[in-house]
């Protein structure tokens, strides 16, 4: 029978599940209470919340979340870092958070409904923002048409040179 206490941390993880757009779970074994305190301080800045978990009660709210995938990445002491907003600057404040503490394993993540490994974590972090990647693609997009341009306005340029030439040969 469970009870009212485990019902309302389903509940509570439920809810941080259905807001987070993606979830990396991590091992926290060994590691202190201080230190737990330093990264959740650390991420909090950064909208990541990191919760230690037990792994029965995440495993009802992942499904209650629509995120059952969840389940697959929940063996040993778990502790999952929610992120809310975009993920791969959250993944990357993720891991710079863990850094210093060697002793946090890395276990894998969910984004949207798709389980990641760890070498997957490790490569979103690695990703520029969204605003550079848009960038990046306005720019692969404009460089051919700026050059386009520049084409077609190459005659007439070259025709107004050799007008310009002739005019100053005349009045020399």
């Amino acid at each position: 029978m469970p009870t009212e206490a485990k019902r309302e941390t389903v509940a509570a993880l439920t809810e941080e599940a259905r807001s987070s757009s993606a979830m990396i779970v991590s091992e926290y074994r060994g590691l202190k209470v201080s230190e737990l305190g330093a990264i959740r301080r650390d991420l909090r800045k950064k909208n990541v919340t990191y919760h230690v978990v037990k792994n029965r009660l995440m495993k009802i709210a992942a499904r209650d979340a629509g995120s059952e995938s969840l389940g697959l990445l929940l063996e040993g002491p778990t502790a999952v870092a929610f992120i809310k907003g975009e993920e791969g600057i959250a993944a990357k404040a993720v891991l710079d958070a863990f850094r210093p503490y060697r002793l946090i394993k890395i276990t894998g993540a969910v984004i949207g409904n798709r389980v990641v490994d760890v070498d997957g974590v490790i490569r979103l972090a690695q990703l520029p923002g969204r605003d550079v990647l848009l960038a990046q693609v306005a720019g692969t997009i404009a460089s051919p048409l700026a050059n386009m341009a520049a084409l077609f306005d190459a005659p007439a340029r070259d025709i107004a040179g050799l007008v310009q030439a002739l005019a100053d040969q005349k009045s020399a």
